[in-house]
């Protein structure tokens, strides 16, 4: 299975390498960049100008959530995870215990943390902020991205 970044589609790579990822005007993937190249369509939609601006607004600490048409690909259980998650505030953590509680699967923390390796809209499904009952925990794109969204956020490290 090719990574959801590699589908067709609309792409584009913001200022701050988030690349968006965009089908039928929904979003459907971001990934997170450790400074790459730029990949521009000619011309990009209303729908895909307008995640940019969201995601550039969130990345600059001037907006706290998104406002977008998503289209979440993944197993029942991973949906009902992401929407759990999707409703932690800004600023909050939650523990992969107390995910996979508010998600209806009560000791299913390792299943929520596969969940959360298999978050095709990191940022906007804020898997940044699921940590580990004893500490930080992972985070897909990596350790440092997830502090710099903690900063970001006014969360301790």
């Amino acid at each position: 299975m090719r990574p959801l970044w590699q589908e067709s589609g609309e792409a584009w790579q913001g200022r701050r390498g988030a690349r968006l990822v965009m089908e039928e005007g929904c979003l459907v993937a971001v990934q997170l960049l450790a400074g790459a190249r730029r990949a521009r369509p000619e011309e990009p939609s209303a729908a895909l100008r307008d995640a940019l601006r969201q995601m550039e607004q969130y990345l600059a600490g001037e907006a706290k959530g998104f406002r977008l048409r998503l289209k979440l690909a993944g197993t029942p259980f991973q949906r009902r995870v992401w929407q759990a998650l999707r409703k932690v505030p800004y600023g909050r953590t939650i523990t992969y215990a107390q995910l996979a509680a508010r998600a209806g699967h009560p000791g299913a923390a390792r299943a929520v943390g596969a969940a959360m390796a298999a978050n095709p809209l990191p940022l906007v499904v804020p898997c940044h902020r699921v940590v580990a009952s004893s500490g930080m925990g992972g985070f897909t794109p990596g350790l440092a991205w997830k502090r710099w969204l903690f900063t970001l956020e006014g969360m301790a490290a």
